[in-house]
């Protein structure tokens, strides 16, 4: 894996000044390309022709610079009668590219984000995976045009104001969709590539991949057939990943099917895998589950646990490695495995991408049911008055949330539908928030054609989610947490042909009944013990409750008393009344409101005021 930095009219000084701040995503080497006002800088993290993969890479009149890595270039070679000096996938990228040009993104299996400089058409071209895994920068202003792989590099190559509507899209929404914390800074979106003259500086956007497209193309494939199908793609998936690597891959495993999967299929592949969990005391805790998967197929398991206090003087830097504000709190326990993790090896798996693309989330299962409304206005409204008169569940797992949920959702536009699924951080404290003269328009426009698509209910917040979710909170979550410890994460479920065969299948092979994530289910069988697959979705949790009312206790005070970036959006009696636990709100969701404002704090200060 690696780090990517350049632009056009851009000081080299600025840029070189900037390269270190990229070091951590490749720490073996470093190479750089100036011609006349093009600057190309790379960080290499060498895991694949360690010898021989120096980058910038040229070839004719092009050069590249690249971060991912692309899992099918031997077989491209072959396709493509290549003849190649090295055994670089960057060489194989390239040579496609000069011959292909944007075509080349829908031969590849993998996960990228790369940059052509082409002398022919004195273009710079940028390109970002299906999924969005890797990630990519950019800003065009006053003459200039700059990327790079992380906003902490990008934003020292000039000066940018605070975007105040990204801001409050991440208070209300939970994540951000294309912009970014610094006006004039975005990020190029995922299946997207993008063209600049490097003459006008005029830019070219263009989606290139949409799940979308799929999810229209459904088939109609027997149970048992996609079940096979599908464990086929893992399979070929799995060994694509251990193999394209000259360094030794490891696994990360929890108590769920997923990396269960994930785990067992690597092992029947190659001897004592490294495994590796991390847990939390109580009920955050499924090392013993595991263990059991461990066991099972005698990998070479880690575990790691953690107290508040091996983590106390990490939050802030973990933190503010996201260069934005980010409130995901399974950022903590991501970035400790992945810390861990790089101690006894440089790439490992993961089980990125399932729930999205296999119904995995609770929140689901109302949405499966959501056409029995599908009848008219009277009876949604009728629907979301019954919800207003019924308790508020106690139990997310339970079939009275369910029911509470389908009525709840199926009163509301289909906006708020998705976000009151899907976002929980100010949900019925909307009031709370300062003035919203910034909606969504990004996310509103989205669902508003998803809406008219004629996709089913489940289809639709699971290609919402897959657009939005993924991609600006799972992804970059995990990108973050193991590139700052120099490791590359692998995400099987992410593959070219999984992506494009899981929306072909039908709702029922993912939602049955109450039951999440179906077909995967089934396919656990074949691989884990019942007590695995019977169990219900969890996230990566952390005790977040326990750590606000306790050891984060005055960290909480120092950033968010006084004045603070949060008291322009945030009601600031509010925000007293949160911090001494006077506010009537339960427990977790106070300690998840702290939360996000803190992130906020230790962005504004650590990032932006730096």
């Amino acid at each position: 894996m690696c780090g990517i930095l350049g632009g056009i009219n851009i000081e080299n000084e600025r840029l070189l000044k900037a390269l270190p701040l990229l070091k951590h995503r490749g720490p073996d080497e470093k190479g750089v390309f100036f011609f006349k006002n093009i600057g190309l800088l790379h960080t290499r993290l060498c895991i694949q022709d360690i010898k021989s993969g120096h980058q910038p890479f040229k070839y004719e009149d092009l050069v590249l610079i690249y971060n991912g890595e692309i899992y099918n270039h031997l077989e491209l070679r072959v396709k493509y009668n290549l003849v190649c000096k090295t055994k670089s996938d960057a060489e194989t990228l390239i040579m496609l590219y000069h011959k292909l040009g944007f075509e080349v993104l829908h031969e590849l299996d993998g996960m990228f984000a790369f940059a052509i400089y082409d002398m022919r058409t004195r273009t710079i071209s940028l390109a970002r995976d299906r999924a969005g895994k890797k990630p990519v920068y950019y800003y065009c202003r006053d003459g200039k045009f700059a990327f790079g792989s992380e906003l902490n590099a990008l934003r020292h190559l000039d000066s940018f104001e605070i975007d105040y509507k990204n801001i409050y899209q991440y208070l209300r929404y939970s994540c951000t969709a294309g912009s970014t914390p610094y006006k004039d800074i975005c990020e190029l979106e995922a299946g997207t590539w993008a063209s600049i003259d490097i003459n006008s500086l005029e830019l070219r956007l263009e989606r290139w991949w949409s799940i979308f497209d799929f999810y229209q193309k459904q088939e109609s494939v027997k149970f048992n057939d996609a079940l096979l199908e599908l464990n086929n793609l893992l399979n070929k998936s799995v060994s694509s990943r251990l193999f394209s690597s000259d360094l030794e891959v490891g696994a990360f495993l929890s108590g769920g099917i997923d990396s269960g999967i994930i785990t067992a299929i690597a092992s029947n592949h190659i001897s004592k895998l490294k495994t590796f969990t991390i847990g939390f005391e109580g009920m955050y805790d499924e090392s013993e589950l595991a263990e059991i998967v461990s066991r099972r197929y005698d990998t070479e398991h880690i575990q790691i646990g953690i107290t508040f206090g091996d983590l106390s003087n990490d939050i802030e830097q973990i933190l503010s490695n996201y260069g934005e504000p980010f409130g995901d709190s399974s950022a903590i326990p991501s970035f400790l495995i992945s810390r861990e993790a790089k101690k006894y090896i440089s790439v490992v798996l993961n089980g990125d991408g399932a729930d999205e693309l296999f119904a995995g989330y609770r929140r689901y299962v109302p949405f499966a049911h959501f056409d029995l409304f599908k009848t008219g206005n009277t009876t949604r409204t009728l629907a979301g008055v019954i919800a207003s008169f019924l308790p508020f569940p106690r139990n997310k797992q339970s079939k009275y949330n369910y029911i509470y949920r389908l009525l709840e959702l199926a009163g509301k536009v289909p906006l708020m539908s998705y976000l009151s699924s899907t976002v929980d951080t100010f949900e019925g404290y909307e009031n709370m928030l300062n003035n919203d003269s910034h909606p969504f328009d990004v996310m509103k426009t989205f669902i508003e054609e998803i809406n008219n698509s004629g996709l089913s209910g489940l289809q639709k917040i699971m290609c919402i989610d897959f657009q939005f979710l993924l991609p600006n909170d799972l992804l970059v979550k995990m990108d973050i947490a193991t590139m700052a410890n120099s490791l590359e994460g692998r995400s099987p479920f992410l593959s070219k042909e999984i992506l494009e065969y899981a929306p072909l299948l039908d709702d029922s092979y993912k939602i049955r009944g109450l039951n999440t994530k179906f077909i995967l289910r089934e396919l656990a069988k074949k691989y884990l013990p019942k007590v695995i697959t019977s169990q219900p979705k969890r996230g990566f949790e952390v005790p977040l409750k326990k750590w606000i009312e306790t050891d984060l206790r005055e960290l909480v005070f120092d950033y968010l008393s006084g004045n603070t970036l949060s008291q322009e959006f945030v009601n600031k009696n509010f925000i007293m009344n949160l911090l001494e636990n006077r506010a009537s709100v339960a427990p977790e969701k106070r300690a998840k409101m702290l939360w996000y404002m803190m992130a906020l704090e230790i962005w504004y200060r650590k990032c932006y005021l730096k």
